[in-house]
């Protein structure tokens, strides 16, 4: 499974309004094709955020994302619970995440990561940082890695 936070992850941490009081925010395709390459490998792909937007709901829905947990104050409980739900161990979820509501989760799962701009405390943490900031390319470049670590396992599972 790869679970993501929104803000300072899938965006740049900015919450732009409008004259008229519309929230706004940028949501970079590139990592938007990485949910979708990470879907294609058949990874469950999830969101977990303390925001509450239908600008969220809307980006994960194009992005068929069947995990949306939006107002969540507690994202250990709500990754545990889709753990238990689909029958995996904390251990085989990745998870990026910026700002400290994300220490706990980063702290339980198998893979930790965070993006470049990501706050100290979280970037001390993580299993890896990434070299693009968030909302920049830090999911495409997480999404990457993993796929390339699961080509390197059935390419050593082969020669066996």
């Amino acid at each position: 499974m790869f679970a993501t936070d929104v803000d300072g992850v899938l965006t740049d941490a900015g919450m732009y309004y409008s004259e008229s009081g519309d929230e706004w925010k940028k949501f970079n395709t590139r990592d938007g094709m990485g949910i979708k390459l990470l879907q294609k490998a058949g990874l469950i792909t999830a969101i977990v955020t303390q925001e509450r937007t239908r600008l969220v709901a809307r980006r994960a829905e194009k992005l068929a994302i069947p995990e949306v947990h939006q107002g969540v104050t507690d994202k250990l409980s709500v990754i545990r619970d889709m753990a238990r739900r689909h029958g995996i161990s904390l251990g085989q979820i990745a998870y990026i995440g910026d700002d400290v509501n994300d220490i706990e989760v980063l702290r339980s799962v198998g893979l930790s990561a965070a993006p470049a701009d990501g706050l100290p405390q979280v970037v001390e943490i993580v299993d890896y940082v990434c070299r693009q900031k968030g909302g920049e390319g830090a999911v495409r470049e997480l999404a990457e890695l993993i796929l390339l670590s699961r080509i390197g396992r059935k390419t050593t599972t082969r020669r066996r």
